[in-house]
């Protein structure tokens, strides 16, 4: 058996499959009528693929809303506390679809650890960092079409300067009767000279370039033009991103966030109170509790109900809340590596055929 052999179909086949489950949102109890369905699963490679020399750590598929983690990775991210690999051990049970009794031994105990207060808490605050990121492109769309570098070039005039396009329309010139040449030690400036047997300012070839044209040393020029072509290209970089992102977006994720027009990705700052809470139940009582019990509330989150400030404040609060839980916990500083280590391969051995 090769990698290649690791398909989604193969490691939901019952010889392979040790656990599979619906996650996300549904497993929290915040999904509505057009939540994807999310599926999480773990799988074990047989023993003759693994004593080889190829590997395998998870199956998944273009958009990772099915994810299947080979045993040996699923075991690693629990010991690093993982909270989206924690939670699939708290799976609801009218979420889970299959479940072979050795996963029983994968026990929530083995693995929880004040590890979870950095675990949890730093992506929570990712979460946030990702909900203010949004805003910058509901509020600063890129047109279709990208700019072109003569608009980043301007004409020197008397203590200013002025856009190239209206100086070429005030002196009644056009660009391809124009010449310019880059003057030395002097970063993005050119001299322009009127010269219609010389190259243009500008190639249809390549248009984020200037082509400079051989001038001859008499005659002098008519101007001097400022090209920022830093800025140009941070704007192609900016409009490559932006419609990167128009192409990879959730549509109805972006009409939410777009029509409650908070400025932030409500969605970003619901999942960075959820886990603070998980944090928190996870130092007091061990566990994780799903469905959420406070679901409803979080779907209001989720809608855009709140200002952005106002659920930053509770984040705030909830994050002390989980420091001086972690401070108070009883959990070890880290799980056992050792016991995990022979959990996992109990678990091997009962999948030998």
């Amino acid at each position: 058996m090769t990698r290649e052999n690791f398909t989604l179909s193969r490691v939901r086949q019952h010889d392979l499959l040790l656990f599979e489950a619906v996650s996300g949102s549904r497993s929290f109890g915040t999904e509505h009528e057009h939540s994807d369905t999310d599926l999480r699963g773990v799988f074990v490679a047989p023993a003759s693929f693994l004593v080889g020399l190829e590997s395998v750590e998870q199956v998944s598929d273009k958009k990772s809303d099915e994810v299947y983690y080979e045993l040996g990775r699923f075991v690693s991210l629990l010991l690093a506390n993982n909270p989206n690999i924690i939670e699939l051990l708290y799976t609801p049970e009218f979420l889970v679809r299959h479940r072979h009794p050795a996963f029983e031994k994968l026990r929530p105990e083995l693995f929880l650890s004040k590890i979870c207060q950095q675990s949890f808490g730093n992506y929570a605050m990712g979460q946030i960092r990702k909900a203010r990121g949004l805003n910058k492109k509901i509020v600063n769309p890129e047109p279709e079409k990208r700019k072109h570098l003569r608009e980043f070039c301007y004409i020197l005039h008397e203590q200013g300067s002025v856009p190239l396009g209206k100086w070429l329309e005030r002196m009644g010139f056009v660009e391809e009767d124009c010449a310019v040449i880059r003057v030395n030690h002097a970063t993005g400036m050119y001299a322009v000279f009127h010269l219609p047997d010389g190259r243009g300012i500008f190639t249809k070839k390549d248009e984020a370039a200037i082509v400079c044209s051989s001038v001859p040393k008499e005659v002098s020029p008519l101007a001097w033009m400022s090209c920022n072509e830093d800025a140009f290209k941070a704007h192609c970089r900016s409009h490559r991103e932006y419609w990167q992102w128009v192409s990879l977006r959730n549509e109805e994720r972006y009409e939410v966030n777009a029509s409650h027009g908070r400025g932030y990705d409500s969605k970003n700052l619901m999942h960075t109170l959820r886990l603070l809470e998980q944090a928190i139940e996870i130092a007091r009582e061990g566990r994780i509790i799903l469905p959420r019990p406070n679901a409803e509330w979080l779907k209001k989150v989720k809608s855009g109900v709140y200002a952005y400030e106002d659920l930053l404040k509770i984040a705030d609060e909830k994050s002390l809340e989980m420091e001086e839980a972690f401070l108070a916990s009883s959990l070890p500083d880290t799980p056992s590596r050792t016991m995990a280590g022979e959990v996992l391969l109990e678990i091997r051995e009962d999948f030998r055929p």
